[in-house]
């Protein structure tokens, strides 16, 4: 286990209530202290980088709604400027998933000629697709982004707030957003609020699916940004009770997203969908996962650590998100010697909280690797071929692997959409 990350099973806690449900029986269950608050923010320096500004992690899940969620995160510390570079966009496979879900989204929902928001829309890539694919005229919202306006888009250059709910739409994207907000019932509100006086208004949510995360152990898909997890269930339960009613659930890009549409309601409706967990499921699942993530955190430190030893240089392929939570949950130095991303805008920048550079893949030419840790499995292939390319030959290592004979089977959620 690092020196920073504690699994824990103390009971319920009465101190903090759940911004979900507002329920007060909650139940601690994983802190990992001195994380950097702000993950891909970029890092021009190593001491920058290793001198980054950090923050605890705290995971309380909710008894009353399967709501899990941070409460030791502090919005203040969050940055949302240029230099924050979230985007996977530079990836095919993900460019695909994106493609597709654009026009299932046109398709599903005739979205021809309409109005259409995107709150948190990064650099604006999504609703470029739909706004083209659908000849749709488009709003996106982001601090993040750099503004400017298209035939068919305009980018804002702020957060979504109660200044624009005046402007109408007839379809709301709100993708990846969610688990950024201390309230989210409060961007929740809004949205409603904005929509509440069109009668065939839609709204999407997408965030990541906390049952994958749980199951499968993934320590490196929690950060500090992401002070809220969601499930199924429990994106559903909080839509339903501000008053909206849900009309698809479903997962999607191999089962780490949930997704979500749904319209407003004067009041709570409907039933729950086929695909929602409940409440007791997510508490099973989370005192599993407090009992395997030091076993988890242990495997990986000893696994590295022998590599290192045995002269084996190794890397990791993702600078994200995820490749922060690995090094510094395991607090790792010397066992990677570098971190591969083919964002070009990040090469020459370093990791926040544990300081290894950042390089795009060609650098991996002279560096010649004798492994390579895939942050992110889905795009095995592609790396596989990228280095191919390059006629490389290291030993590829997804990051779910895992140990033999140590941890039992994850539990397999299907992609599919419920009606």
């Amino acid at each position: 286990m690092s020196r920073s990350a504690q699994a824990t099973n103390q009971g319920p806690e009465k101190e903090h209530r759940c911004p979900a449900c507002e329920g007060h029986r909650l139940i601690p269950f994983y802190r990992v202290s001195g994380v950097p608050t702000q993950s891909v923010l970029l890092r021009p320096t190593r001491a920058a980088a290793i001198n980054a500004p950090c923050g605890d992690i705290s995971l309380h899940g909710c008894s009353d709604c399967g709501f899990i969620f941070n409460p030791a995160f502090d919005p203040n510390t969050q940055n949302y400027n240029v230099d924050y570079r979230p985007s996977q966009g530079c990836s095919t496979t993900f460019s695909r998933f994106h493609q597709d879900l654009a026009g299932y989204l046109v398709d599903r929902h005739g979205l021809h000629n309409r109005t259409v928001v995107e709150i948190g829309c990064g650099q604006g890539e999504f609703l470029q697709r739909v706004c083209r694919l659908g000849q749709n005229r488009g709003y996106g919202f982001d601090p993040s982004l750099v503004e400017r306006n298209e035939d068919d888009v305009t980018l804002i250059k702020d957060v979504y707030s109660a200044r624009y709910r005046d402007l109408k739409a007839d379809y709301f994207i709100c993708q990846m957003t969610l688990e950024h907000l201390a309230d989210p019932a409060a961007l929740i509100d809004l949205v409603h609020d904005a929509a509440g006086g069109n009668p065939d208004a839609v709204v999407f949510f997408q965030v990541p699916d906390v049952r994958r995360i749980i199951t499968e152990t993934a320590f490196w898909d929690i950060y500090y940004e992401h002070c809220n997890y969601f499930s199924p269930g429990s994106l559903a339960r909080l839509l339903r009770r501000r008053n909206f009613l849900v009309r698809s659930l479903w997962t999607g890009h191999q089962g780490q997203y949930v997704m979500l549409t749904a319209q407003p309601s004067r009041k709570r409706a409907g039933e729950p969908l086929p695909g929602e967990d409940t409440p007791e499921e997510m508490r099973r699942w989370i005192q599993d996962f407090s009992q395997e993530t030091e076993l988890r955190c242990r495997d990986w430190s000893d696994r590295l650590a022998t590599m290192a030893e045995s002269g084996k240089e190794t890397v990791l392929w993702g600078g994200g998100s995820k490749a922060v939570a690995f090094c510094t949950t395991l607090t790792l130095r010397y066992e990677i010697k570098g971190v591969v991303d083919i964002d070009p805008a990040k090469a020459g920048t370093f990791i926040a909280g544990t300081g290894q550079e950042i390089v795009s893949p060609e650098a991996l030419r002279a560096a010649r690797p004798d492994a390579v840790i895939v942050m992110n499995p889905i795009y095995m292939e592609e790396i596989r071929e990228e280095l191919s390319r390059m006629d490389l030959r290291p030993e590829l290592i997804p990051i779910t692997a895992r140990p033999a004979g140590r941890l039992g089977p994850k539990p397999k959620f299907e992609d599919g959409e419920e009606e």
